[in-house]
């Protein structure tokens, strides 16, 4: 680096300083003690969740058939929670984004039903999101209503459309065999093996990048061994899941599930268009401004409407999205699609992830990182089955009411970590 160079970013207080692994993780030390623990949290509780569940019961647990169910289960819940993921930069929530995702899926349903090709039910379907979306943002950024009482307000009325889109139906039927195999489908073997080599090169270009452009900032270690570790796991999953996982009486007959389930890629593909949308252009770059300080950013030549008016009208893209995940996961709809504890699981899985609730932070990795914890819950607590924790009491850990007490105290953790790491700041 020339000395012209290196005098010219200092004038953009932008740190020149070739860093070694150590001043690397020095540097992390420093963020956590001061409270900024990004999405540590969510993966220590992956690895105890996986520990605990794998403890209790190995066989069952700690099987390709369960991995591959938990990544179908966990899909919705991750894509909504992408969707809420903007509005909660924002500082704003939509409690509204359950219902979108159900009214996005019935639209589709209902169009699949009337005869119309996948394509169009699919458009209008995401045309029919982003009108409920842009509708919140409307009366968020223009009118000037709390985002909490008008997505409240959406939560009843969008239920009503929804209500009214279904009529006398009940199960309405998917009748799509792309849309029906986005959750329940798997890869070939060879295309399981095709996606990794791929994933892992665009991975490897990525931090190649960063590096090239981080002047010294990022050594070439860490970037090796975040190669390493993401091919590490790549490759054990996917040996994993390529081996035949169908129950051994079915194997008998000749059935053979193997591959990587679609939803893998599906999600992949979305985390990196909404990543490189929020780090890697202006608009993400103004979202994250106006979420840290809307009048700075105002001040800044922002406009903080427009912002906030796309960012609810690119939430209700992403929550019909969602729904195309939840209509494929039971291959129907019906009245309580998107509905029951559907959003209160994605805000959670979003905040659990590392997501401020205050605004301005936050990563759509996050979205994935708490939706794998949530997911874990009610697929481990049930194969505990009942236990006497210490001695003390019986408890039945596949109870319902076991799942939603977990799942709130993580979330009520999340938010303590959230809210201490700010106090500290």
């Amino acid at each position: 680096m020339t000395d012209t160079t290196t005098e010219v970013l200092a004038d953009f207080a932008l740190d020149t300083t070739a860093k070694s692994l150590g001043d690397v993780v020095s540097d992390a030390k420093a963020r956590f003690k001061s409270g900024n623990l990004g999405s540590l949290p969510s993966v220590l509780a992956i690895i105890t969740l996986v520990a605990i569940f794998g403890y209790a019961n190995p066989d069952a647990f700690l099987t390709t058939s369960n991995l591959a169910n938990l990544m179908g289960q966990a899909s919705a819940v991750i894509v909504i929670a992408m969707a809420v993921t903007f509005v909660l930069l924002l500082g704003e929530i939509d409690l509204a984004a359950g219902f979108t995702a159900g009214v996005a899926a019935t639209v589709m349903a209902t169009r699949l039903a009337d005869g119309w090709p996948l394509w169009q039910a699919l458009a209008i379907s995401a045309l029919v999101a982003i009108a409920l979306g842009m509708f919140t943002g409307y009366m968020v950024a223009k009118v000037g209503i709390p985002s909490f009482v008008v997505t409240l307000a959406n939560f009843l009325s969008f239920q009503g459309i929804l209500l009214l889109l279904v009529k006398d139906k009940g199960t309405l039927r998917v009748q799509s065999t792309p849309v029906k195999a986005l959750v329940g489908g798997n890869l070939s073997p060879t295309l399981s093996w095709l996606l990794v080599a791929v994933g892992l090169t665009l991975f490897a270009w990525s931090l190649w990048r960063t590096m090239a452009n981080s002047y010294g900032a990022v050594p070439r270690s860490l970037v090796l061994i975040k190669l390493g570790g993401a091919a590490a796991a790549a490759i054990m999953v996917t040996l994993l899941l390529n081996e035949n996982r169908a129950f051994e009486k079915a194997k008998e007959q000749g059935t053979v599930i193997d591959g990587i389930p679609y939803v893998v890629p599906a999600i992949m593909v979305l985390l990196v268009l909404l990543t490189f949308l929020l780090t890697r252009t202006q608009y993400g770059r103004h979202l994250m401004a106006v979420g840290g300080n809307p009048e700075a950013a105002r001040r800044a030549g922002i406009n903080v409407q427009r912002i906030r008016l796309t960012a609810f009208g690119l939430c209700g893209l992403i929550a019909g999205i969602g729904g195309i995940f939840l209509a494929s996961f039971v291959d129907s709809v019906d009245p309580n699609t998107g509905a029951n504890d559907t959003l209160l699981l994605a805000v959670g899985a979003a905040v659990i992830g590392g997501t401020s609730l205050f605004g301005g932070k936050g990563r759509v990795l996050n979205a994935v990182l708490g939706g794998i914890v949530l997911a874990l819950i009610p697929n481990g607590l049930p194969l505990v089955g009942q236990r006497s924790p210490f001695g003390i009491i019986d408890i039945d850990f596949s109870s319902s009411g076991v799942k939603f007490i977990c799942a709130g105290l993580a979330l009520l953790a999340a938010s303590s970590v959230d809210a201490l790491s700010r106090k500290g700041a």
